[in-house]
């Protein structure tokens, strides 16, 4: 699997091995109805993207940020229902997004201050008001990393965190990347501390660890992160 996700191919085995198991494992189930699609693209700096499956009534599948274009993935894709929507968090982590909104015909969402209109994207959002997809999807942005960057809370319960939020392994606690904030630190903490009124248990970051808790500790953790951000 690792070998089949990394972007720049390279992770080998000592011995001749059949890659088939690691193309068949993806998109590799994180939760209920949480999938991480694997094969991140070079173009992406090796971002994670996520699939969302959700029935038809709900709206259809949504595609968090771009894996490559590769046809394993995409079969596997059509066959979970194929894209409703793509959520593209920001101008780093967009990799083969067209191809996907061309095969697809699903739209794309992504904010005015990445480039979107540059980009042909359909759907554009803009300043930073909170955008309600439906009754389960809520656009939050957070300037920042780059300037229109945005995160994505799915039911009150897991948020999509692009460049912008990680969980770290060393400190144990939730994290922002000081030396890739292409925009503003300040605003970056600024949108960061506007996070602390909303609730979520599992962070999913395109860059970094992924994080599982309780509502409760997670704020907390946020806490320690927003505090931690003003002292730097």
């Amino acid at each position: 699997m690792a070998l089949v996700a990394c972007p720049t191919a390279s992770i080998g085995t000592m011995s001749r091995r059949n890659a088939r198991a690691g193309v068949e494992a993806f998109p590799e189930q994180l939760l209920d109805d949480v999938y991480f699609c694997g094969f991140t693209s070079e173009a992406s700096f090796g971002a994670w993207s996520y699939l969302i499956l959700r029935p038809e009534a709900n709206g259809g599948n949504i595609l968090v940020d771009s894996p490559r274009f590769i046809s394993p993935l995409v079969k596997r894709l059509e066959q979970m229902g194929g894209v409703r929507l793509m959520f593209l968090s920001h101008r780093d982590d967009i990799a083969d997004h067209a191809r996907f909104a061309a095969h697809f015909r699903c739209p794309r969402v992504m904010h005015h201050a990445d480039g979107a209109t540059r980009l042909g994207i359909e759907q554009i959002t803009k300043g930073e008001q909170t955008v309600r997809l439906d009754d389960e999807l809520l656009i939050i942005p957070t300037p920042g990393h780059t300037r229109g960057h945005q995160v994505l809370l799915y039911r009150d319960r897991v948020l999509f965190t692009g460049d912008h939020l990680a969980w770290s392994p060393e400190r144990q606690t939730l994290i922002a990347f000081r030396d890739v904030c292409w925009y503003s630190w300040p605003e970056q903490t600024r949108s960061m501390e506007n996070l602390l009124a909303y609730r979520f248990e599992s962070v999913l970051p395109g860059h970094g660890r992924l994080h599982h808790s309780s509502a409760d500790d997670m704020h907390r953790h946020l806490e320690r992160c927003v505090a931690w951000m003003k002292k730097m």
